[in-house]
Order: structure tokens, then sequence, then C-alpha cells
């Protein structure tokens, strides 16, 4: 039981990491102190698209499975949990700008608002 209950907790947790690399950003037009820890998320996430590193929250999460008697995950988080789920598959690039793009948007907010409060 306590297996499971941590593949679930990582895939919980998962989730957050995912949404906090896509909107993060955001937050730090009220908190600006929160750009930095996004800036990493961000990086780790882009890397992760790019390159195709194993995401350790997904290892955790398989080995977890795996313990609690269930199978691991059959590809990566992404591909188990919101493609073909969330959106169509064939929509996968298009998500992946639209993400890049609430990144880009969300920076230029900060960059803005840093500004105007240096202005002022």
């Amino acid at each position: 039981m306590g297996w499971r209950i941590l593949a679930d907790a990582t895939m919980v947790l998962h989730f957050a990491f995912v949404a906090f690399v896509v909107a993060g950003g955001f937050l730090a037009w009220r908190w600006p102190r929160a750009i930095i820890p996004h800036l990493i998320a961000a990086g780790w996430g882009l890397a992760i698209a790019l390159f195709r590193f194993g995401c350790p929250l997904t290892w955790v999460e398989d080995r977890a499975r795996e313990r609690a008697g269930d199978a691991s995950l059959a590809g990566g988080f992404i591909d188990t949990y919101l493609t073909g789920v969330i959106y169509p598959e064939r929509y996968l690039v298009q998500v992946q700008v639209l993400a890049a793009v609430a990144v880009a948007v969300s920076w230029t907010g900060v960059a803005v608002r840093l500004r105007t409060a240096r202005s002022s």
C-alpha cells in the first residue's frame, strides 16, 4: 500500500511540476522572486523535451508502481497522462509550442513589471 501511495503522490507532484513549468512565470508577476525557480524548472523541462532526458519523477513513479505490483508507465509522464488523454496525440507539437509561448509571455510580463517598478 505504501508504494502505491508514493507512486500516486509522485504523479500528483509531477502534474504540479508540469503546471509550474508552463504557468509558473505568471506567479512572478505577483511574486518576482518566483522567477528564479521558474527559470530552473523551465530549463529542466526544456532539456527533457529537447534531449529526451529521463525525468527523475518518472523514475520514482515507475519504481514505486513496480514495487506495488503494478506496471510501470508505458512511456514517460507526458505520454501516459497528457498526450492522447488531455489533447490528441497529433497536436503534441502545437501543445509544446503553446507551452513555450505561455512561458515567453510570462517572462515578458515579468520583465515589463520589473522595469516599470524600477522606473517608479
